[in-house]
């Protein structure tokens, strides 16, 4: 980039500063702790009644643990609370050992009388897929990213076995999981920032109290850091767990500064108020590179920006109008103008990194006059005016979503189509209340584990749509069909076919309209060590600290 555009960028910046007063730092967090800024304003700390943001992207590894991890490299499962596991011959029974003396939190409002068990994990299962339990309907009664993917329907039932001794001294505790279908995901999807464990005795508290929302507000788990504070739309507060079974974290508090005050994130980060800048958009990198004070991280994301096409309504019901407005974007200008260079252009849903990724897809290229004959050829002659809702947080799929509106919005007028832009604070696929409101929407995934049905699924399948989370509003049988033919061959080369068969499907259909590969960016005051990103969200900050 040139002198100029690093002079401009630093004189905004100076201008910021002096432009603003920021509040007092704490100096106690700043000492013992760090301040977080950069993502969206969590309306509720459980990760299990989301589909993305902060709440499942960053505070889940903090709070939480899960029976699995996975491995950021090789996306293949690992032990955590779960310490082996087995599976039956037929592919549907999963049995877990657990691990011996892993300690919940302690806080102002509940002291554990005992380690996690297997009757935690039911517990925490068992309110997302069972109606009956008293917790399923508290904060709505909905857990979208289950939902998307029919979990409820796939499990038969989770069982917390008999406790055994092992040497008259060590007692073991398993939980058994049973489905109704083999599914080759099922592994990784308990491995995502969603599959949380919580204390099924702090539920009996707050059962006993009647103060049964606070499960979710004030959330008990086995994580590094436990919540000691959370004001919405100002700032959580986390503070280290003194009993968390892989050792206490270096850092007595992580500090999450979600107000808007001030002059914006990047402002914060170069005056010091944050520590940690989660998702510096692409205009903003020079300004940080060219700071001594500061480090800055990239990890290749498994993730996905796209326009979603309303199918449900016309003129998107038509597939012509659908194909020329994938014709009309000029996909170059937007990796030339909002991601400036750091990002791949987008053949499918799949990023390249995915092992199941069709190398030869047929995706539409730009083409404004086959635009143009395509609109004429469905009936549309004359010009048409279509809605597009769009996000205004940036996230690492989309750093600057306002920007990449306005270019499509100038792309489709080119072809004779007026497009409306409309904001909402958080546009999630759950951020329309109703689904007829929008012909377009302005979207995004952030791939919650490595296997390919994690993207696909949640996205697009008929499940998706009646959980809100398929914007496009489309449902195929075909594709479905693939996708669980997918799940229960345990033979590698047999899912890469069916997936590729699958993308196949969505290049014909054209229901979204794949953009562009983010690289995800996280900047940090070089006084802090230890921070580590991966693919599928941030990782815990236990070993993170501060070397002044």
């Amino acid at each position: 980039m040139s002198a100029y555009y690093h002079l401009f960028i630093a004189g905004l910046v100076l201008l910021a500063l002096s432009g603003c007063k920021q509040p007092a730092k704490d100096s106690t967090t700043q000492r013992r702790g760090f301040v977080y800024c950069g993502q969206d304003t969590p309306t509720t700390l459980n990760p299990q009644l989301t589909d993305g943001g902060l709440t499942a992207e960053t505070l889940s590894a903090q709070i939480f643990d899960r029976l699995l991890l996975l491995d950021p490299v090789s996306h293949q499962p690992l032990p955590d609370l779960a310490k082996s596991w087995t599976i039956s011959d037929d592919g549907l029974i999963y049995t877990f050992t657990l691990r011996q003396g892993v300690q919940f939190q302690t806080t102002a409002w509940f002291t554990p009388t005992r380690t996690m068990n297997a009757n935690d994990v039911v517990f925490s299962f068992d309110r997302v897929i069972n109606p009956d339990n008293p917790f399923h309907h508290i904060s709505g009664g909905r857990y979208p990213w289950f939902e998307s993917l029919g979990f409820a329907n796939d499990i038969e039932s989770i069982k917390a076995l008999t406790p055994h001794t092992v040497h008259t001294v060590h007692t073991v505790h398993t939980v058994q999981f049973t489905l109704r279908r083999p599914d080759n995901s099922f592994l990784s999807n308990l491995a995502t920032s969603y599959a949380v464990v919580y204390s099924a005795e702090y539920g009996k508290q707050l059962l006993k109290s009647g103060q049964i929302g606070q499960l979710d507000s004030r959330p008990i788990g086995t994580g590094p850091f436990y919540v000691d504070q959370f004001i919405p739309n100002d700032l959580i507060r986390l503070k280290h767990h003194i009993g968390y079974w892989q050792g206490v974290a270096p850092m007595e508090q992580v500090v999450f500064d979600i107000s808007s005050r001030g002059m914006g994130n990047l402002t914060k980060l170069l005056s010091a108020e944050c520590d940690v800048l989660a998702s510096p958009v692409a205009s903003q990198l020079p300004v940080i590179t060219d700071n001594n004070n500061y480090e800055l991280l990239a990890q290749t994301g498994m993730n996905v920006s796209f326009l979603a096409l309303n199918t449900d309504l016309k003129p998107l019901n038509n597939l012509k109008v659908r194909e020329a407005i994938s014709y009309a974007i000029n996909r170059d200008t937007l990796l030339n103008s909002v991601y400036y260079g750091t990002a791949t252009k987008a053949k499918s849903l799949l990023p390249p990194t995915s092992w199941a990724y069709n190398n030869n897809s047929k995706a539409i290229n730009y083409n404004p006059k086959k635009a143009k004959a395509l609109l004429k050829q469905a009936g549309y002659n004359t010009a048409q005016t279509l809605t597009m809702w769009v996000p205004l947080e940036s996230r690492p799929y989309n750093p600057s979503p306002q920007k990449t509106a306005e270019l499509i919005q100038a792309n489709l007028k080119a072809i004779g189509i007026n497009v409306i832009i409309y904001h909402q604070d958080n546009v999630g696929r759950l951020g329309v209340n109703n689904m007829n409101k929008y012909d377009m929407m302005l979207a995004g995934w952030i791939a919650d584990n490595g296997d390919p049905d994690n993207f696909l699924r949640p996205l697009l399948s008929c499940n998706a749509k009646h959980a809100g989370l398929n914007v496009a509003n489309w449902c195929d049988v075909q594709f479905d069909n693939l996708l669980e033919l997918a799940l229960r061959t345990n033979k590698t080369q047999q899912r890469v076919n069916y997936y590729q068969h699958a993308q196949n499907i969505l290049d014909q259909q054209v229901p979204i309209i794949p953009l562009a590969h983010g690289v995800h960016f996280q900047a940090h005051n070089k006084t802090l060590g230890g921070l580590q990103m991966s693919p599928f969200g941030s990782r815990s900050f236990s070993n993170v600290y501060r070397t002044e």
